[in-house]
């Protein structure tokens, strides 16, 4: 009845994982800005510290994922 289940699931296309990692770094870069602006406003911070900090800090936790995520791509290649 059911040939769906016979099937075996077809992995993502690595274009699709790679454009999916492109927009997950420029949103977590861009979430990140929005957090140190919005704390700057909070705080009454006019030199932008806590923009300047939480944006860089975004910037290293974008490329740990994406690095990660490449590895992890490369292993599974390796082993397939």
């Amino acid at each position: 009845m059911d040939n769906n289940q016979n099937q075996p699931k077809r992995p993502l296309s690595k274009y699709v994982r790679f454009t999916t990692m492109a927009i997950q770094m420029g949103l977590t870069i861009y979430l990140g800005s929005k957090l140190g602006e919005w704390l700057d406003q909070k705080f009454g911070n006019s030199d932008q510290l806590y923009y300047k900090i939480i944006t860089l800090l975004a910037v290293f936790l974008a490329m740990f994922s994406v690095i990660r995520q490449v590895l992890n791509i490369s292993n599974n290649q390796k082993n397939d």
